[in-house]
């Protein structure tokens, strides 16, 4: 009898997914809209490191915010004693990038970014510890003009993925000065109601007391919904600004609702700010979050520079995909390769190699654990993997000089054969459709 323990196996690290190749084709078909979307405005790609000094996020998001306070993973270097953070969003890391290098020297920026956040949450629906955000960010600008551009960008996202259940909810939080005296106002307002006050408002009410705007406890909805409101604090400029993005926006019919109570959860957010929500995730409604933030460059030691963004939730969104019914089936693969002996398997890899030269992309059948497989298990394989045809190379079709060529989405598996120095540019127009100056009629023989 053997003593041998069991090895304990290891597995993942909670709320921190991994994504696999059944999930791959919806990931690619978002990944691909969102950027074909962003180039379409001029917007270009920049990638910052997933570790930053824990101090870009204290100073940019703001002390007392959730964030900050509960949900970075952060850590000393054991090496030099630096402290670190895995970014929890990506904002700063791009504004600090764009000053660090001087990005804006020579005019105003369109950027975007793609990657994984961490924030140590409790893990649920569209939300992980380890998630996914692609955003934009224009810095420099400081018109009404790119705040609504960002907003029409999203709109047209959704509209190309064929999301619907996403409306647009907007506000402006003013400039300092404004939010300062409406502050003091809502400080008294809520001490004034202080009874109704849970445990989290209470603490926010003089450290951050428009965060309790956000409150999802059902019994302060009331006293919220009376609480002063920030719009009637705007000044004559914040309220231009503010009119000129609606105007921007009614004038491409894109539908908003004004939501007063809309804060944003980070410090350096001012003026124009937007959420676009859902009812199909639960509590986890905002599947993007924006607006402008124009005190940040500022904050990290630049001169002032105006700037709006936004980030989206790609999980909350693929969320929302799935939920639209659509079939994301996976193709692997243009075509795939069955063989059976040893000539065959030469020839087979010689075949594929010339495929990819044409740039098809090919699956060529390897041997398992449980050996080649038969031609029958070969073929299930190939019908498994999406592939729109299959090559077929036995002991006979080496004698011949041709493989066989079947069409695996035709119901009636329609199939050719052809001599295997013709088989790329045969498949080349079958699958591409380019209309080739090559005769295949010596190539080519028709089963009837």
């Amino acid at each position: 009898m053997s003593d041998t323990k069991k090895i304990e196996k290891i597995v993942g690290v909670k709320g921190m997914n991994d994504i696999l190749p059944g999930d791959a084709p919806m990931w690619e078909l978002f990944e691909n809209t969102v950027h074909t979307v962003l180039k379409s405005y001029g917007f270009q790609q920049i990638r910052t490191p997933i570790v930053e000094p824990t101090a870009l996020f204290a100073r940019g998001l703001g002390a007392v915010t959730d964030i900050v306070e509960k949900e970075m993973y952060s850590f000393t270097d054991s090496m030099n004693g630096d402290e670190l953070t895995l970014r929890p969003e990506c904002t700063a890391s791009v504004v600090r990038a764009a000053l660090e290098h001087n990005l804006t020297y020579d005019g105003p920026k369109r950027l975007w970014y793609s990657g994984p956040m961490f924030r140590h949450e409790r893990p649920q629906r569209g939300r992980y510890r380890q998630f996914h955000q692609i955003g934009a960010e224009a810095i420099g600008f400081s018109g009404p003009d790119i705040d609504a551009e960002l907003i029409m960008m999203c709109q047209r996202l959704w509209d190309d993925l064929g999301l619907q259940d996403v409306r647009l909810e907007l506000n402006s939080i003013g400039n300092a000065e404004e939010r300062n005296k409406h502050r003091a106002d809502l400080i008294a307002y809520f001490e004034q109601h202080a009874e109704l006050l849970d445990a989290e408002a209470q603490k926010r009410l003089h450290s951050n007391p428009l965060r309790i705007l956000d409150t999802k406890n059902p019994t302060m909805q009331d006293m919220v919904n009376a609480a002063p409101k920030l719009l009637d604090y705007l000044g004559e400029d914040s309220r231009a600004h503010f009119e000129g993005v609606q105007k921007i926006l009614n004038h491409n019919a894109i539908p908003f609702t004004i939501n007063p109570r809309l804060v944003r959860g980070m410090d350096y957010y001012n003026r124009t700010v937007f959420e676009w929500v859902t009812d199909q995730l639960g509590s986890q409604g905002t599947v993007c979050g924006g607006g402008r933030y124009d005190p940040l460059v500022e904050m990290f030691g630049g001169k002032p520079t105006p700037a709006c963004g936004f980030a989206m939730g790609v999980e909350r969104l693929l969320e929302l995909m799935k939920a639209s019914g659509e079939k994301f089936a996976p193709n692997q693969c243009d075509v795939y390769i069955v063989h059976q002996g040893e000539a065959a398997q030469l020839q087979a890899s010689v075949v594929a190699e010339r495929l990819r030269d044409a740039g098809l992309d090919v699956l060529l059948h390897c041997a398992s654990s449980a050996g080649i497989g038969s031609f029958k298990s070969q073929m299930k394989r190939a019908d498994n993997s999406g592939a729109a045809y299959a090559v077929i190379i036995g002991e006979d079709e080496i004698a011949q000089g041709m493989a066989v060529v079947k069409e695996m989405r035709d119901s009636e598996g329609k199939q050719s054969n052809v001599v295997f120095e013709g088989i790329a540019d045969y498949l080349v127009d079958q699958i591409v459709g380019d209309d080739h100056d090559h005769d295949h009629a010596d190539h080519v023989h028709y089963h009837h």
